[in-house]
């Protein structure tokens, strides 16, 4: 059978805009009355929308044109996003987080349930907090390695890294790179609602940690219980040392908690935002840096390729902001909002909140990137949620959910494709491994997406 050649997200996006200006001359004009409260968010009036007459179509020209005012129209989020992802390059380079995995790895290496579940954490805290994940994939042979020991697979040692950073994702109390996208576009202040986010968090990793025990220890008690029991690439490499936590690694960990405390402090007394958050960052790097002992011309030449690395997605957010712009323009932006949520409002508030989250995961195999999707998606899904009775918080969390859980599983996932392949196991193989969790973890975000309708979650 000849295997399904899925294109490039960029080209994907690019398709998404031209079913969004196809759209501007098929759909009727029209749009919902808006109210604005005492912070100056915006919202539709349910009941209020009613078609334009006589609405201008758009020029051809527009498809393109939109794309650098797009550009234009997310440089917040870009920037940030350059500044984080220099500041992580220069974190990398400095060794201090894999000498402290290295070190907490080698400590519960004699405990096999302590060292997974141990494992998860770390993974999950990493990417709900600072939005980790292509930072592991140089982490997962040492973690393979030490799993090997204890008689379990390939396929455990992964597991602990990509459901870590799935579900951490899905239930981030404050990752840049979804949820306060999310809000922004949302108009939410940026971290509200982090303390529901923190309840799900254990349950969910109880969920997460259940599954990938549940193997591991079949594979423990009977190698041939491995899904790659007989595949030769996914057998691990000989382990041999550990990165070592020095005096400066010390300090630049130290330096890394306060960096985190001082962005929670900042946000919910201060309300920072992009501007400051994006300084803070750019001064952590260079801490980092001067602390590792760099040059200046080194912790600059480092900063500039973690921010290089980033272009895609700044790319893949300028064109998913473009599909929103179309609509908007071409106004029918609301008659979109308007079907959806005439669509949703007749199975009630639980059950469009869990709508929402479906589409959102239906999505996610589309546009792998977070920020992009928030971008495309949450524009409609916010004012659905005015319109149907639900909280903007609420389309959030289904947007989140919809992201991080299915990310452990798309093939157009960049980052799963990518640790899937240095570890050398099929993709059939893991999604035979991944497929019950990610319906577990469907049933159990559904049902914590009614309770948050249920208690008005804001």
């Amino acid at each position: 059978m000849k295997t399904i050649k899925v294109p490039h997200t960029l080209v994907l996006l690019f398709y998404m805009m031209i079913a969004a200006y196809i759209l501007t001359w098929l759909l009727p004009a029209g749009s919902f009355q808006m109210t604005t409260d005492a912070s100056g968010h915006q919202s539709v009036i349910p009941g209020s929308y009613q078609q334009i007459a006589d609405a201008q179509n758009l020029p051809i020209w527009d498809l393109f044109t939109v794309i650098p005012r797009a550009l234009g129209e997310a440089q917040g989020i870009i920037f940030f996003l350059f500044l984080i992802g220099g500041s992580i390059a220069v974190l990398r380079k400095s060794g201090a987080i894999d000498a402290m995995l290295g070190k907490m790895l080698k400590h519960f290496s004699h405990r096999p349930a302590l060292l997974l579940f141990m494992s998860m954490f770390a993974f999950m805290v990493g990417s709900s907090t600072i939005g980790m994940a292509e930072e592991y994939i140089p982490l997962v042979l040492i973690l393979i390695s030490l799993c090997h020991t204890l008689k379990m697979d390939t396929v455990s040692a992964v597991g602990a890294m990509v459901i870590g950073y799935g579900i951490g994702y899905g239930v981030a109390p404050i990752n840049p790179f979804t949820v306060l996208v999310a809000q922004d576009v949302a108009q939410l202040q940026p971290t509200s609602g982090w303390e529901f986010r923190l309840m799900i968090f254990v349950p969910f990793m109880l969920i997460g940690f259940h599954h990938l025990w549940q193997y591991a220890s079949q594979v423990i008690s009977n190698p041939q219980h491995s899904y790659v029991h007989q595949v030769a690439e996914a057998q691990p490499p000989k382990i041999t040392s550990f990165p070592e936590i020095n005096p400066s690694k010390m300090a630049i960990l130290l330096l890394s908690l306060v960096l985190l405390v001082l962005i929670v402090y900042g946000i919910a007394v201060y309300h920072w935002y992009f501007v400051e958050l994006g300084a803070i960052f750019f001064v952590y790097a260079l801490l980092v840096g001067l602390i590792s002992g760099y040059k200046l011309d080194d912790i600059a030449i480092t900063f500039s390729k973690g921010a290089a690395e980033l272009t895609g997605t700044a790319l893949l957010i300028g064109f998913a902001r473009s599909i929103e712009m179309l609509l908007s323009d071409g106004q029918v932006l609301h008659t979109v909002i308007y079907g959806l949520s005439n669509t949703l409002s007749y199975v009630g508030a639980e059950l469009s909140a869990i709508g929402m989250f479906i589409i959102q995961s239906i999505l996610n195999l589309f546009i792998p990137s977070g920020s992009g999707q928030a971008y495309v998606t949450m524009p409609i899904m916010a004012p659905i949620a005015d319109v149907v009775g639900i909280t903007r918080q609420t389309s959030v969390l289904a947007y989140q959910m919809g992201d991080g859980f299915m990310n452990m599983i798309v093939p157009t996932n960049a980052v799963l494709m990518g640790i899937l392949g240095v570890c050398g196991i099929p993709y059939d193989r893991w999604f035979k491994f991944i497929a019950p969790l990610v319906l577990k973890l469907m049933v159990a975000g559904s049902i914590t997406l009614v309770i948050a309708v249920s208690i008005g979650y804001n």
